[in-house]
């Protein structure tokens, strides 16, 4: 499959319809995808025609497995590459005008997690906790929180639960969710796309004025915040990543500078 085939883009009306189609790897990312994915992305929020975005998969197992860590590791000029356009994706996601409407019919890991947590609007597939759920595995493999891994979960779900999934690397099944009151709408499986193209249809006939400021004034309100943690996000992986370990009082005086920096 060509990597132009790997994120589908469709006009159906006043919706843009993003797939990510690549189920043979569990809908994995390598760096071509994010930047399709950035490309539709800002094509749709600058298309007169579309009022709102719709990102789903194919398959019903995953949504997203996240990054391809197979075809990064080991190459520093993919590692940065990911980590680039991964910034990029969710950083357009947060702050462009139209809304994103996000379809999980599967189980997300990594940036499929940011992915749905950078959606303005989330439709979940009714299932169980063994097929379908939400995990940031990063401090089990090893793998620094960056491109919105901490700021996302923070914005989503406040802060002691973002320390919980950070810090644990839980899964985060359905009806945890729905306690959180987190799923915008909850669909049976087999009529999630037809209710779920519904819901965003009857959201595409809004005035488009109504939809674009709405997000708008809420990005704007938290513009300067959002890209500072991005930010704070990058300089904390460049340190960790460094090869020259840093001892406790080093590390200290580091966190220190980045609260003058940030705070």
């Amino acid at each position: 499959m060509s990597n132009q085939d790997l994120i589908l883009y469709e006009l159906r009306g006043r919706i843009a319809i993003i797939t990510i189609n690549r189920p043979e790897k569990a809908q994995s990312f390598n760096g071509d995808m994010l930047k399709s994915l950035h490309a539709k992305l800002i094509g749709a929020d600058n298309d007169e025609q579309v009022r709102c975005i719709l990102i789903k998969s194919t398959g019903q197992k995953f949504f997203s497995a996240g990054y391809d860590l197979k075809e990064i590791q080991g190459d520093p000029k993919n590692v940065a590459t990911i980590q680039q356009w991964g910034r990029k994706v969710n950083e357009t996601m947060l702050l462009m005008k139209k809304p994103i409407i996000t379809q999980i019919q599967g189980i997300a890991v990594g940036f499929g997690v940011m992915l749905i947590l950078a959606s303005d609007l989330k439709i979940f597939a009714d299932r169980p906790m063994e097929d379908l759920y939400l995990k940031l595995p990063e401090i089990e493999i090893s793998a620094f929180p960056q491109t919105g891994a901490t700021l996302l979960p923070l914005l989503a779900f406040g802060l002691s639960y973002a320390k919980k999934i950070l810090l644990t690397a839980d899964k985060i099944g359905l009806e945890e969710l729905k306690n959180m009151n987190f799923p915008t709408r909850v669909f049976p499986l087999d009529q999630l796309d037809t209710k779920t193209l519904s819901f965003v249809k009857q959201m595409s006939k809004y005035q488009m004025e109504f939809l674009i400021f709405i997000k708008s004034m809420l990005t704007i309100m938290n513009k300067r915040y959002i890209k500072s943690c991005f930010d704070l996000e990058e300089d904390c992986g460049k340190v960790t990543y460094d090869k020259k370990k840093k001892n406790m009082k080093e590390l200290d005086e580091f966190l220190e500078g980045m609260r003058e920096k940030f705070i």
